[in-house]
């Protein structure tokens, strides 16, 4: 329903960038912490959908933010949230945690 205005990005992309050091990237994790605390994509920030307001100061619009979430809904609100606030390098993970764990890459502890 959100697809239109936000930009969505697959796992397996996801882990192309993560594992490519030219990407100026941010993964943010929306989930509630004891979601997270089950597990989530290597390097994300846990940075939970009511904190986002408070935690804009500390991000910065240069940098390419992927946020993820369980299924991608509460992410794509938080893109949309973001791109409202002047971030254009914004993407949803497609499928959230579950499509990340469904294209084969294990969720990993919070670092």
């Amino acid at each position: 329903m959100f697809t239109n205005a936000i930009k969505e990005i697959e796992a397996t992309e996801l882990y192309r960038w993560l594992n490519d050091a030219s990407h100026n990237l941010r993964v943010l994790d929306v989930r509630q912490m004891q979601e997270i605390a089950q597990g989530t994509v290597p390097k994300a920030e846990a940075v939970p959908l009511h904190t986002l307001p408070d935690s804009l100061h500390g991000l910065s619009p240069e940098e390419k933010l992927v946020v993820i979430c369980r299924s991608g809904a509460r992410s794509a609100q938080a893109c949309l949230f973001l791109q409202q606030q002047g971030f254009s390098q914004v993407y949803n993970l497609r499928g959230g945690i579950i499509g990340w764990a469904q294209s084969g890459f294990a969720p990993v502890p919070l670092a």
